[in-house]
Order: structure tokens, then C-alpha cells, then sequence
């Protein structure tokens, strides 16, 4: 069974829905996360200065903030399908035991993945397309989960090298401590882990060339580039690549599957529409 191309208007609409959800649930992540670390983060550079770690907030403060975001999480996926409610619940679990992890686990990055990767698994049911009933949409929601999974990973490898020397003193895990030694060759490894998911993902949905080429070809080429040029021993440069490179490669990403998704919409991968053209094109 084929996955099904979606109207412009819906994917427009999803879309800014999916970008407001993501906003407002990083948000919350991050409030979380700074409830969880308030007595840690004062340790750390990098962190000494936020608010509840230097108790400009208080932590009940923080907790009404929290539930001001989540409601507003809530309204948004309350205006997606309603299917979407029931693939979005688990992921609050992963929200919420994220910051755990650093505690007990030299990757959390892996926790982090699985948290920040989920609406790779909404897309589809968001669009009307229900993944139980649809196998090649489920196979490439599951390899498009994993494929961001594996880049959240990368990610976060070269942001947590900077705060490596403070996050030994703080007694914080992260897989840049556990990999120091062979940070570049983990970095290479899970890209290429990255882009090989994202193509199966691709396949599995019967995309074509365009994806190909600008959406794996781009992320190869701008996650070489930033594996190649990063100084990992300098702050203010893993800064730059953490911030930079995830537009880069995003970028990438996105502009193929819009081309893609132009090609598809408007029947260049269909046999008759290309007939058709062609007759056009010679009458």
C-alpha cells in the first residue's frame, strides 16, 4: 500500500500546527529539565545563570509556567486529529525522565532522541493516514524516528563537549565524556546511521530522486562539513556547529522533501501525467 499525498492546504496547516507543538513542547522539556538540574546546573558554566539556578525563579513558579505551557501543547494537539492524542501521550513520559538519565546512563543523549523525535511518529496520523492500517507508512514513520533519533544523538554529542570539564565535577554523564577519545568517529558513525535510516525511510514511502539528492545528499554533505571543521575543544565553536548545523542540515532535509512532495503532488512520478505533458509539450 502506497502512502498518500497529502493536499497543500493540509500539509501547509499541519505544518504551522507541528511548529507551534514543537516550540511550546521543547519549552516545556527545557523547564523540566531545569527543575530536575536547579541544584546541578549551578556547578556548570554554562548554565550557573538560569533562573532557577540562580534562583531569580522559584521552583513552584517554574511548575505554573510548566502548566501553562502544557496547556498550551495540549490545545494545539487537541487541534490535530484526534488520533493524534493517543500517539502523542507516551511521549510525556520521555519528557519527563529525560533529565534522569544523565544521572544514571553515560548516554542520555539516546533518552533525548527518543523524547524530541517523537513527532517523526505524528506526521502521519496528523495528515489523516491512520500507521496500523497503512504498512508502508508505518515502516517509514518507524525509520524516520530512528533516523532523528541517531541526529539528536549527533547533536547533542557536540553540545554537551562543552561542558565536559564541569560536568566531571558535577558527577554529570553524557556520551562526550564516555567517547572523548574517538568523539569524531562516533559523530561519523551515527551520521552515516542517520542518512541510511533516512533513506529506508524514503524507500519505504516510495519517495523518489529529489529526496534523494537534496534531502540525503544534503544531510551528507553538511554533517560531513560539520563533523570535518568542529573543534570540539573549543566552547564557543561546538556553540556555533550545535546552533548553525542543525539549520544546515535541517535545511537540507526539508527542501528536498518539499521538492519531493511538489514532484509527487503534482504527478511527475505518475506515467500518465508524464504522457500527457509530453504531448502537450510536442502539440
Amino acid at each position: 500500500m502506497a502512502v498518500p499525498v497529502a493536499a497543500p492546504s493540509a500539509v501547509f496547516g499541519t505544518t504551522a500546527l507541528f511548529l507551534t507543538g514543537a516550540l511550546v513542547m521543547r519549552g516545556a522539556g527545557c523547564t523540566i529539565n531545569d527543575l530536575w538540574d536547579r541544584n546541578l546546573d549551578p556547578h556548570v558554566e554554562r548554565t550557573r545563570l538560569r533562573p532557577l539556578a540562580r534562583r531569580a525563579v522559584t521552583p513552584q513558579q517554574a511548575i505554573v509556567f510548566l502548566g501553562g505551557q502544557l496547556f498550551t501543547g495540549l490545545a494545539v494537539l487537541l487541534s490535530l486529529p484526534w488520533e493524534c492524542f493517543w500517539y502523542a501521550t507516551p511521549s510525556l513520559i520521555l519528557v519527563t525522565l529525560y533529565p534522569l538519565a544523565k544521572r544514571v546512563t553515560y548516554y542520555p543523549q539516546f533518552v533525548l532522541g527518543l523524547t524530541f523525535s517523537w513527532g517523526a511518529m505524528m506526521g502521519f496520523p496528523a495528515l489523516g493516514i491512520d500507521l496500523l492500517a497503512n504498512q508502508a507508512a508505518l515502516t517509514a514513520a518507524a525509520f524516520l524516528y530512528a533516523s532523528n533519533v541517531a541526529w539528536t544523538v549527533l547533536y547533542d554529542m557536540i553540545y554537551a563537549h562543552m561542558d565536559i570539564k564541569d560536568d566531571v565535577k558535577a558527577g554529570i554523564k553524557s556520551i562526550a565524556l564516555k567517547h572523548e577519545k574517538e568523539t569524531k568517529a562516533v559523530l561519523s558513525g551515527l551520521a552515516v546511521v542517520q542518512i541510511g535510516l533516512l533513506a529506508a525511510s524514503g524507500y519505504a514511502a516510495g519517495l523518489g530522486p529529489l529526496f534523494y539528492l537534496g534531502s540525503c545528499g544534503g544531510a551528507a554533505l553538511t554533517l560531513s562539513t560539520m563533523i570535518r571543521r568542529v573543534r570540539l575543544k573549543e566552547v564557543k565553536n561546538c556553540w556555533w556547529w550545535f546552533v548553525n548545523g542543525a539549520f544546515f542540515t535541517g535545511g537540507a532535509i526539508s527542501l528536498g522533501l518539499a521538492g519531493e512532495y511538489l514532484a509527487h503532488y503534482l504527478g511527475y512520478y505518475d506515467e500518465e501525467e508524464k504522457v500527457k505533458r509530453q504531448e502537450a509539450i510536442n502539440a
